[in-house]
């Protein structure tokens, strides 16, 4: 697809090419312009990227993306003797607990926003819009309750947001084990920008 040479300033001429690619890459549904398949399954591979491989300590903990739904995402992990706390009981340590919690409900701020990133920027329908970024989140308050001892083959944790706002966003977690038994919540509140 031929694209027009950039303009001074950085930008580039639109081109009949462009509203092509739009057209290929969102969908319209009740009137509204809506990301497309690609632009969704691209979005979902960069999420998996920063969250497994970019955020070191999430490599450390063995965190895997189980699902991006937007209203419940969920990280997935192995149990692993590294991940030991008590080396009589072979539990999980509760730090790996806190830290898996922190980032799932960070995981679910990040989605909801960029869902809302999204949102504004189909509202403009503008060349000028800017490109959906990850969103920068930083925790201000994590509460945890342990509520059993972190044994299992396998642990699943599932954040939905409670409240996004502009600058503070809180979210509540859970981890279960491999047969469903819940481990431990939280509630966290992160800071959006």
């Amino acid at each position: 697809m031929a694209r027009s040479p950039p303009q001074p300033g950085g930008r580039r001429r639109a081109s009949p090419d462009d509203a092509l690619h739009r057209r290929e890459n969102h969908e319209a549904v009740g009137g509204i312009d809506m990301p497309g398949r690609r632009d969704i399954e691209s979005l979902e591979a960069q999420i998996g990227r920063t969250f497994e491989q970019m955020i070191p300590f999430n490599r450390v903990l063995g965190l895997k993306i189980d699902s991006l739904d937007p209203h419940a995402p969920r990280l997935r992990f192995e149990m692993r003797p590294e991940l030991v706390g008590n080396p009589v009981r072979q539990i999980l340590h509760g730090g790996v607990i806190s830290a898996t919690l922190d980032v799932v409900g960070g995981l679910a701020i990040a989605l909801a926003s960029l869902a809302r990133n999204t949102e504004k920027t189909t509202e403009k329908k503008s060349e000028d819009t800017p490109a959906r970024h990850f969103p920068n989140i930083g925790t201000i308050d994590l509460r945890i309750d342990y509520l059993r001892p972190g044994r299992g083959k396998f642990f699943v944790a599932t954040g939905r947001v409670v409240r996004l706002g502009g600058r503070v966003a809180v979210a509540h977690t859970e981890l279960v084990n491999d047969t469903g038994e819940q481990i431990a919540t939280g509630s966290a509140a992160y800071i959006v920008g």
